[in-house]
């Protein structure tokens, strides 16, 4: 029985939901709980109105008396006073609403920071937005809305009710049944738009991938005419929308309707009863005009109140939702017992290290490898062998499969994550840069650099040889993801940002492989800067860039091929290496 019981509880999910969202509400308590008692006075001023009819009835048209004149004086002011409370139950819920969808939204920003990299390969943008933005949006403006709704209701229901039992208690029980089986459809409702919704939702999530990549790729569309192949898949998309929005209307469209039928009835239920309780003199004209008010200010909310219901379950679903993120915890995070990476004295080593993105296919084989302190190692090889994953795990942006990274022999998942990724500084091949300033996406290395710092990294990173020539020289707004730059200018700018972290490791990731002979003879300049002192791990793509590198290590099919000098390398007959160094030289 208690099991049952239990069952029936946790039925109602807006209890669980909004004792989720207590913490986020709690700091704006006092103002939400203003918003909600002034549903109060809103909700037993319908009663005042519909209770005033019956002593004007009585004494106005019955005895025809004057002395009523005072009653449609009392029902204006009532009525501009409950104007007014509803005016500021507005304004606290919208207030408290939009300042708790900002905390939300922040702890679910600051959860997306810290979440892998394999989430966000696995995620579209699209995605992302809708469970991280348009949910939050969903839930929390509906959160004090519905509550606003609900208590306003309630109080106005209570207080009809009473209205009703005073004129009529015969009546009153007729139109509390109609009542209950009016509502009694809605008991469905969540069962049968859950599914609809939750597709609802990520198919709404790729109409906003849609734009996103026609924002990112105008260029590719444009070059390569992909206007009729991006606007079918848009349109196919737009289509799914259109069939689960009517998919909804089919499964909830008609409760309204239903309702409303069964309200009439009521109501005609109650004319039929009521002339014959006047005709009997068991009620006055008075009670019943008091009573029908009454009953319609009860019932009309309840005839709409099917799409309204429809649209507390989707904000309470999204709420879920919300919570369900906000339950997740990233995959890669400090373990109980961390410590902080000062400095490295040694070396890195990978031992035995496996890993895979989908499980039963590895990218990494038992890869072992040393990197000394201060050595610079080059990692080659056909594209797809794992050079990139390779590097990838040494910042943590994924954990190993299998085997361990060590940094000076400990394990780099017992050092905490901040500090270890602080010990490293990574210059990818296609570098993202913020919409900001030249200096701000520079600073990014080191927010407390001094102006010396800064003019220093400019002057080694060869930021100075362009920079000059902008109209605001550091201070030049180089647009969203750096579009009013070059690919070299955006390439010296990483490598400035990288001189300014002023980190131990440098991870090169094919810097300069998508730069014509220019661009790159200079970057190539400003990567060697970058590289004095300092370990460093190089991805490369032209081989001709890496022949003085200390260490060449040829990784092919997620294995360790080859490993040496480029001399000793290039001497091996039938070598991996030799074979792409003299495919590059051809």
């Amino acid at each position: 029985m208690l099991t049952k019981l239990t069952a029936k509880i946790k039925q109602f999910h807006f209890i669980n939901d909004y004792s989720q969202m207590w913490p986020y509400i709690r700091p704006y308590w006092v103002r939400a709980l203003c918003a909600v008692l002034i549903t109060i006075p809103i909700g037993a001023l319908d009663a005042v109105i519909a209770w005033a009819l019956k002593p004007y009835m009585d004494v106005m048209m019955i005895e025809k008396s004057a002395n009523t004149y005072w009653i449609p004086l009392l029902i204006i002011a009532f009525s501009a006073v409950q104007g007014i409370l509803t005016f500021s139950a507005i304004f606290l819920n919208t207030w408290v609403g939009s300042r708790i969808a900002c905390d939300v939204k922040i702890a679910l920003y600051q959860k997306l920071m810290k979440f892998d990299a394999l989430y966000f390969d696995s995620n579209t943008s699209g995605n992302v937005m809708m469970r991280f933005n348009n949910d939050v949006d969903a839930a929390c403006s509906g959160l004090l809305n519905n509550l606003k709704q609900f208590s306003t209701r309630f109080f106005s229901s209570i207080s009809l009710i009473g209205v009703l039992f005073y004129n009529s208690w015969q009546l009153a029980i007729i139109a509390v049944v109609v009542l209950f089986c009016a509502l009694l459809p809605l008991a469905g409702v969540r069962r049968r738009i859950k599914d609809i919704n939750k597709k609802t939702v990520f198919t709404n999530a790729e109409i906003v991938t849609h734009y996103n990549e026609t924002f990112g790729g105008h260029r590719i569309i444009a070059s390569y005419n992909l206007y009729d192949y991006t606007n079918s898949r848009f349109d196919d998309t737009l289509k799914r929308v259109f069939k689960l929005g009517m998919k909804m209307v089919q499964r909830t469209g008609l409760l309204s309707p239903l309702m409303h039928f069964v309200v009439s009835l009521g109501i005609a239920l109650v004319i039929w009863t009521g002339s014959y309780l006047i005709i009997s003199g068991q009620i006055t004209a008075g009670n019943f005009v008091s009573f029908v008010a009454a009953l319609i200010l009860l019932y009309n909310p309840i005839k709409g109140i099917g799409n309204n219901f429809n649209n507390v379950q989707i904000a309470l679903m999204a709420m879920e939702r919300v919570f369900e993120l906000l339950k997740n915890e990233p995959a890669i995070q400090d373990t109980p017992n961390a410590k902080a990476l000062k400095e490295i004295k040694k070396s890195i080593e990978y031992k035995d290290v496996c890993f895979e993105y989908i499980t039963g296919k590895p990218v990494l084989d038992h890869i072992n490898l040393t990197i000394k302190k201060g050595e610079t190692i080059a990692l080659v090889g056909n594209s797809g062998g794992g050079k990139t994953t390779l590097v990838n795990l040494l910042p943590r942006f994924y954990d190993v499969t299998d085997g361990k990274i060590l940094i000076d022999g400990k394990d780099i998942r017992d050092y905490t994550l901040t500090s270890l990724r602080d010990n490293v500084a990574v210059v990818f091949q296609d570098n993202f840069l913020f919409d900001g300033t030249v200096r701000e996406n520079i600073m990014l290395g080191n927010e407390n650099a001094s102006e010396q710092e800064l003019q220093s990294a400019v002057e080694n990173a060869y930021v100075s040889n362009f920079v000059q020539d902008l109209p605001n020289g550091l201070d030049t707004q180089i647009g969203e993801r750096g579009t009013l730059l070059s690919g070299g200018q955006k390439q010296r700018i990483a490598i400035a940002r990288a001189f300014l972290k002023n980190a131990p490791i440098v991870i090169l990731d094919e810097a300069t492989s998508a730069l014509d002979n220019k661009s790159e003879k200079v970057v190539q300049q400003a990567i060697e800067n970058l590289m004095k002192d300092r370990t460093v791990i190089v991805i490369a793509h032209r081989l001709s860039t890496v022949r003085n590198d200390d260490k060449i290590i040829v990784v092919n099919y997620g294995k360790i091929a080859e490993s040496g000098t480029h001399n000793t390398l290039i001497k091996k007959k039938d070598g991996i290496y030799a074979a792409l160094y003299k495919a590059q030289l051809k």
